[in-house]
């Protein structure tokens, strides 16, 4: 099956990089989350359709100090401006850790933070994440490295870099060695091991603070080589079949939270 995480690798092969400092990742993720949810979720669908609820991204979040929930279900306010942050239904958050595995502890305490931020306004809102966790070993850093020596000559890299990259052309390695960030073999294992940390909770006890799924999606992107999902891959997930296991979570408390 196609997953929102392939179109995201596909929105990749396009650019020619991966821009991690944009929120592309999440803003191409939640959109076929969502689609995905209106295609085998009858109870959502309808209460879409009818208006009954509604979809926004990057929301702040309430009373966090203005972080942001990247896909936020639920009713609008009263005036239509807007969610009413108190009646949210579904939240998705999109987290990656592919750059450096170092960054594994902020990720991990953006997710804990968005998930007491949610849960304190409204217990029996349904809380998902998702993480891309990179599988390469090393990385070259295009954004903050080689786009920034090309910031006066734009046409040139353009015309010189830009179609080389993510195409297998293993010289830019040589090329560029001083804008390689690397990840140790067991990075990808031990980040995974550190988001299994994240509480989750039974879809039936709403009171626990607790994720209702956490989806880790296996990534190989380093800017150099053709970026893919790779499956099977080293972490033995299956990536289809935990992405329908997650939608089936969704629609299954969706219904018995406000369907019943």
């Amino acid at each position: 099956m196609t997953t929102p995480f392939d179109e995201f690798i596909d929105d990749i092969k396009k650019r020619r990089f991966h821009n991690h400092r944009l929120e592309l990742h999440s803003d191409v993720v939640s959109r076929g989350i969502l689609r995905d949810l209106i295609k085998s979720c009858d109870g959502f669908r309808a209460d879409l359709d009818s208006g009954k609820i509604r979809y926004w991204m990057n929301v702040v979040a309430p009373g966090d100090r203005g972080r942001k929930i990247d896909l936020f279900i639920g009713e609008p306010a009263a005036d239509g401006n807007g969610p009413d942050l108190e009646k949210v239904r579904i939240v998705i958050e999109n987290k990656s850790v592919v750059t450096a595995h170092r960054n594994r502890t902020n990720r991990f305490d953006d997710l804990k933070k968005a998930l007491e931020s949610i849960h304190g306004v409204k217990k029996e809102a349904i809380i998902i994440a998702t993480i891309l966790v990179g599988l390469a070993e090393r990385f070259l850093n295009i954004p903050d490295q080689v786009k920034k020596r090309y910031k006066y000559q734009v046409a040139k890299f353009e015309k010189k870099i830009l179609p080389r990259l993510s195409s297998g052309d293993q010289s830019l390695w040589k090329e560029f060695n001083w804008a390689i960030s690397m990840n140790r073999t067991d990075d990808p294992r031990t980040t995974v091991e550190h988001f299994q940390k994240l509480p989750r909770r039974n879809s039936a006890y709403t009171h626990e603070v607790g994720y209702d799924y956490v989806l880790v999606v296996p990534v190989y992107i380093d800017n150099v080589n053709p970026p893919e999902i790779p499956r099977p891959n080293s972490l033995n997930i299956d990536l289809d079949r935990e992405y329908q296991a997650m939608l089936e979570v969704i629609c299954k408390a969706y219904m018995a939270r406000w369907h019943l």
